[in-house]
């Protein structure tokens, strides 16, 4: 021991070095780039544990206690001697210490990327992927793992070198300092992006090497889901509007939604709730369709309005065509996973797993499945693979792991190349399962709304699964799948997931009619105004009604829709709008023509063939003959639609249901709950009651 203290000693019987200022002034840019650092915003969607230090947790502080024991023993008279090139030894053999044993504290402090942190083209994300297929933090017992044939710290070396290339011959081991204790120059890149901290730019990190390693930090997302704001349907005259045209809509996100915030004890904010989402949650026994030839059958009633005495609700039902599943065409699915940081609670990337693990049961063998995962960039996480070796998906699903900001505009592109590369004859669809916003790349809501507006052109269509709250871009989900000739669903339990995925298999993945439009034409002689409850969303012009051009809505095998108008009878004192004081409009010509007398409405349904390009036309008159006089003679699936929109439109103001309470609602639809096979509208009743103690704000939340 004696010996190398000496040895010690004679290697610094030098005069003390003059203090080097750049030495001095990049130490103090990395403290102050720490402190920025970790008072910086934190971005979407990081947030990982902290890896083990794999000396058993001694950290820097350690460190400095062993070195300055360790020179204890030395002479006094040598600490003078010392201090000036020891100072500068020390101060570089800490950071080098460090830096082995916590890669996690060097953190890229100018946001500016290089060329390097560009995202890649899909096949060259081999490596990266094969990182995320195995557990970044290994144990301390274990040493550095492997990752693509290469030693861990060696992979995250070689990522730091790109920032410093002079680094490596001066044997620095950050980019930083050389050993001699001068600072390398910067690279041209590295000058042009210094930022903030001029020339003393430390390190440029990989942003996946910062998706792999980033600290844990206190951070919930709460708050952000965004809804596109709408206002509900504004009552029409029928003397001046007598004519309304609207897409179909079969999706059932904002119901599902709705439930995950009542069951948290919040009201739902009033843009998420879509009425018709609502009330088309639920089946209705309407007489279905005996033939493929004809997809659909319409089935149209008229009953008294529950929250006015002056009004009546006419209520228009579809019911699909339910093909035998043995009938059902081959499927081709690619399952678009958002594995982004923010998807590690439990109701989303372990939820969506255990989804799709469902969903697997209700495909076929000869079914092909594929998975594409995005985060920081995209890439292909499951080869086509037949259902039949379904304990391959089952192991690629468990392998998903979330981490990174979220680039779903490459994703979508990749799954979409992917589905085309293995289109069969039958359903082609991308799932896409998310929790958020699209942060990363292509984000633009029109742009991804045209890009898949093309691809299903192509034959390609694109559902939406919604996963968890507090940063859900339902607006975006929507218009993706609105454009995809999709549907949108959100998963909030076990249960909804099979709903949506088994039970409603069928539905969900086979279209049976596409570009579903519905247009109404009133009667003036006997309707004076009207107001369509709900499908604000999907409202057409008059003319888009006969342009096959127009996209609209697609109905699924099985599917049941149900729309409601609220009208006024002519005659009645329910009116909100008073006539024109120079009304040109002539009732008389309609109530003296007998085969018009006894109509209130004309209904007209257009629809497309799954691979048609021309429309066909359905008509149905609404006449006194589909009238009933009382609530009570109504039939269930008609009382129980009619609380449930009475419902909705509270949760959303009530601008239009008067005294109308959620107390109401419960009445009427627990009187007609009729059949409830899985208990959804007992549910609903749940629902109903939780509603009324719901707070209108969610608490702060904090970890």
């Amino acid at each position: 021991m004696t010996d190398k203290f000496e040895q010690l000693k004679d290697a610094l019987q030098t005069e003390p070095p003059t203090p080097n200022g750049e030495a001095k002034k990049a130490a103090l840019n990395l403290a102050m780039a720490r402190f920025a650092e970790k008072n910086a915003p934190i971005a979407q969607g990081i947030a990982h544990e902290a890896r083990p230090n794999s000396n058993g947790g001694m950290g820097p502080s350690a460190i400095w206690s062993t070195i300055m024991t360790t020179l204890t023993p030395l002479n006094w008279n040598l600490r003078p001697m010392l201090a000036g090139g020891a100072s500068l030894a020390v101060l570089a053999l800490a950071l080098v210490s460090t830096y082995e044993l916590r890669p996690d504290l060097f953190r890229q402090l100018d946001s500016a990327p290089t060329v390097a942190d560009k995202p890649k083209p899909a096949e060259t994300n081999t490596a990266f992927d094969a990182v995320k297929e195995q557990d970044v933090a290994a144990k301390p017992e274990e040493g550095p793992k492997k990752i693509a044939g290469v030693e861990q710290r060696s992979h995250e070396s070689a990522q730091l070198q790109h920032a410093d290339p002079s680094a490596k011959q001066s044997g620095g081991p950050i980019g930083m300092f050389s050993m001699n204790g001068t600072q390398p120059a910067p690279a041209p890149a590295q000058q042009a992006q210094s930022g903030a901290y001029g020339n003393n730019r430390l390190v440029t990190v990989s942003p996946r090497l910062r998706q792999l390693e980033a600290p844990t930090r206190g951070y919930r997302e709460q708050g952000r889901d965004r809804f596109e704001a709408f206002d509900p349907n504004p009552v029409k005259v029928v003397a001046e509007d007598p004519v309304s045209t609207f897409s179909i809509d079969v999706d059932t996100a904002s119901y599902a939604f709705m439930r995950s915030r009542l069951n948290q004890g919040v009201l739902p904010t009033p843009d998420s709730i879509r009425v018709e989402e609502l009330v088309n949650y639920f089946p209705y026994d309407y007489p279905a369709p005996t033939s493929a030839d004809t997809p659909f059958k319409s089935n149209v009633s008229v009953m008294p309005t529950p929250w006015s005495s002056e009004t009546k609700l006419m209520r228009i039902g579809i019911k699909g065509f339910e093909p035998v599943a043995a009938k059902r065409p081959r499927a081709n699915l690619v399952f678009l996973i958002d594995t982004s940081g923010s998807m590690q609670a439990p109701n989303k990337l372990p939820l969506l797993r255990n989804a799709f693990k469902l969903l697997l049961t209700s495909l076929d063998p000869d079914d092909t499945v594929s998975i594409v995962t995005y985060a920081g960039s995209a890439g292909t996480a499951l080869e086509p693979t037949k259902v039949s070796d379904s304990s391959k998906i089952l192991t690629a699903l468990e392998k998903l792991n979330a981490g990174g900001s979220t680039a779903g505009g490459e994703g979508i592109r990749q799954a979409y190349a992917l589905a085309e590369a293995n289109k069969v004859e039958g359903i082609n669809r991308v799932i896409l399962a998310t929790d958020g916003d699209f942060n990363v790349g292509i984000s633009d809501k029109e742009k991804l709304k045209d890009f898949v507006a093309r691809e299903r052109e192509k034959g390609v269509s694109l559902s939406v699964l919604g996963f968890g709250a507090g940063n859900y871009n339902d607006a975006l989900m929507q218009a993706l799948a609105q454009n995809g000739n999709g549907n949108a669903n959100y998963i909030d339990t076990l249960n909804e997931a099979r709903k949506v995925l088994v039970d409603g298999a069928s539905a969900t993945l086979q279209t049976i009619a596409k570009d579903v439009k519905i247009q109404v034409e009133f009667n003036p002689s006997a309707v004076s105004e009207y107001r369509l409850i709900g499908y604000e969303t999907r409202k057409l012009n008059r003319e888009d009604f006969n342009n096959d051009k127009v996209d609209a809505g697609e109905i699924g095998a099985g599917h049941t829709v149900t729309a409601l108008y609220e009208i006024v009878p002519t005659g009645s004192s329910g009116r909100l709008v008073d006539d024109l004081r120079y009304d040109p409009s002539s009732p008389e010509a309609n109530a003296a023509n007998p085969d018009k007398a006894n109509e209130l409405a004309f209904v007209k349904i257009r629809y497309k063939e799954p691979d048609g390009d021309k429309s066909t036309l359905i008509t149905t008159p609404v006449t006194s003959a589909d009238e009933v006089t009382s609530m009570s003679a109504a039939d269930t699936n008609a009382q129980f639609a009619a609380a449930v929109a009475g419902f909705g439109q509270v949760l959303k103001g009530g601008r239009y249901t008067g005294a109308w309470s959620i107390d109401d609602t419960i009445k009427l639809a627990e009187g007609a709950r009729g059949p409830d096979t899985f208990g959804y509208r007992a549910e609903f009743l749940n629902l109903a009651r939780l509603a009324k103690s719901a707070s209108a704000l969610e608490p702060l939340k904090k970890q």
